[in-house]
């Protein structure tokens, strides 16, 4: 091999190692495995299977007719149930792909316990809205072929994102799982608000993106690596100026991921991108475009900026209660009975509930080991995405076709069905975090202890303040459910089969969880770091 050949081989830091396995020694002189390295195809599949079947639905949507499109839709949902299942064989083993082959070693693309359980969120999470979905590309005459290998590409990009060990892969699949998800809020042609909702999510979302690279490029002209295992070794020698440089950059970098995870005063998007869009994909931004956020935020605070815990500390904490404090009150100013108040209630709340989300990586500023709190936000995380879709499941459900989500179109739901109403209201009093719904109650309580052992006291007494604010529009919803009443035209017709097979298995999974929540608590702590 030729020098610069090899040289070329050694920068590009080709095809990674296998760390349960081991990879020999890959900086060692003469060593075939210092230029050539397997891919750990195990390892990557998750995603690569989401992308293969993209690429196979846009490929197949070219040759079906009009009768033969709902098989795209099936083809979707199948490819994330075999994603998902993907992840059984990295269970119990931490393993890399995609590493340098010389200096660190550090690898850009690790399946350890973290990964294993964000991926599983976001490919559970994109499963549920293809359920969801089936029925509402055929009602809403979404096209088929578009509508699918959007979900599927986002869906990707979200489920490598947990996974990527450098910030150039971490800025990639973010913008992976972001494009896609702009135009699947503007994909109902010739709807106002759609069109409005996906012009203003892209533009503010390139906005914050440009901000981001702008502190990406920052760090790692002060470090001279993009790889957050070196970051997180060469920050604390950067001083002088380039600490100034260093310090700027974490700064502009968590402006990035704050609007990403609609934090405060970076959530203005959201209530009408989730009007705007099909309420599948606004159940779908919810849940897997939150995690995604999440999960890069906590990449870059606690594995890359460690040694800059006294800036993101103090700033997350604030984020965490402006954002809760923010999204409460604006959901408790929703009437029942404006077009697409369901939503918009649900929009707001999702923007109440990442301030919940920020309170653990916030106080992992204080904390020795700042990993330990992680499990506290994925064990939220979860628990917080079951009842979600399942609210969402059932005001998709109750929609009329080609109408708007009203709460008070809700009135008198029990007494029409009240089966669906028993489930509405369960997974509204598991948000607001009381029984039945002891699932919602142990994350709060999950989540509010994470900041007492901060020491954070002023922003555990925030959060009370923001539970017992929820408790009020959350209460005055279930209220609707039971009042006397017509049901609308949506709780008169039969439901489709996959939305009824989504309430039931979000209602299943919640009810499950509620009788044994430390089942959550146990599997999000084996993501310590």
């Amino acid at each position: 091999m030729t020098a610069p050949t090899a040289a070329l081989a050694t920068g590009l830091a080709g095809p990674g190692q296998h760390l349960a396995r081991g990879a020999g020694n890959p900086g060692a002189p003469g060593s075939a495995e210092s230029l050539v390295q397997s891919v750990d195809w195990a390892a990557i599949a998750p995603p690569t299977i989401a992308a293969v079947a993209a690429l196979v639905v846009l490929v197949a949507d070219l040759f079906l007719g009009e009768r033969r499109k709902p098989l795209l839709g099936a083809l979707a949902a199948a490819a994330l149930a075999l994603a998902g299942l993907a992840l059984l064989p990295l269970v119990g083993e931490d393993r890399a792909t995609f590493c340098l082959t010389s200096g660190s070693g550090a690898c850009s693309y690790v399946a350890d316990p973290f990964t294993l359980v964000v991926q599983l969120l976001v490919l559970g999470g994109a499963f549920v809205t293809a359920l969801l979905s089936l029925p509402a590309v055929r009602q809403e005459r979404l096209p088929a072929g578009e509508f699918w290998f959007l979900l599927l590409s986002s869906a990707a990009g979200a489920a490598l994102l947990p996974a990527a060990r450098d910030l150039a892969t971490l800025v990639i699949a973010l913008e992976v799982a972001s494009l896609p998800a702009f135009a699947l809020v503007g994909l109902r042609r010739g709807e106002r608000l759609s069109s409005e909702a996906a012009l203003k999510f892209f533009l503010s979302s390139v906005t914050a993106t440009a901000v981001m690279l702008l502190g990406v490029g920052f760090v790692y002209a002060a470090t001279g690596s993009l790889h957050l295992r070196d970051i997180a070794e060469g920050l604390p020698a950067v001083d002088g100026r380039l600490g100034t440089l260093a310090a700027t950059g974490v700064v502009l970098t968590l402006v990035g991921f704050a609007f990403k995870t609609a934090a405060a005063p970076f959530h203005f998007w959201v209530p009408e991108t989730y009007v705007g869009a099909p309420v599948p994909v606004a159940a779908y931004l919810s849940v897997v475009g939150k995690a995604a956020g999440f999960s890069g935020l906590i990449l870059v605070t606690v594995r890359a900026f460690p040694s800059y815990a006294h800036v993101w500390g103090p700033v997350l904490a604030v984020l965490a209660a402006l954002t809760m404090s923010v999204g409460n009150l604006a959901a408790l100013r929703q009437r029942p009975d404006r077009p697409h108040s369901a939503v918009r209630l649900l929009a707001w709340s999702s923007v109440g509930q990442a301030g919940y989300l920020l309170v653990p990586p916030a106080a992992a500023g204080w904390a020795d080991r700042p990993g330990d709190p992680v499990g506290a936000t994925l064990a939220y995380a979860l628990m917080y995405a079951v009842v979600n879709l399942g609210a969402f499941a059932v005001v998709c459900a109750l929609r009329p076709a080609g109408g708007d989500a009203r709460i008070e179109a809700h009135r008198g739901l029990a007494a029409g069905r009240p089966v669906v109403a028993l489930a509405l209201a369960f997974f509204l009093l598991c948000l607001a975090g009381l029984p039945p719904g002891v699932i919602g109650l142990f994350a709060k309580v999950t989540v509010f202890g994470a900041a007492v052992d901060a020491g954070l006291g002023w922003l555990a007494v925030v959060m009370a303040v923001n539970v017992v604010i929820a408790l009020v529009y959350y209460l005055r919803w279930t209220a609707v459910l039971f009042r006397p009443g017509q049901p609308s035209d949506g709780a008169r017709v039969p439901f489709p089969a996959p939305l009824t097979a989504v309430i039931a298995l979000t209602g299943v999974l919640a009810l499950a969880v509620s009788g044994a929540p430390q089942l959550i608590l146990r599997f999000a702590g084996m993501t310590l770091f």
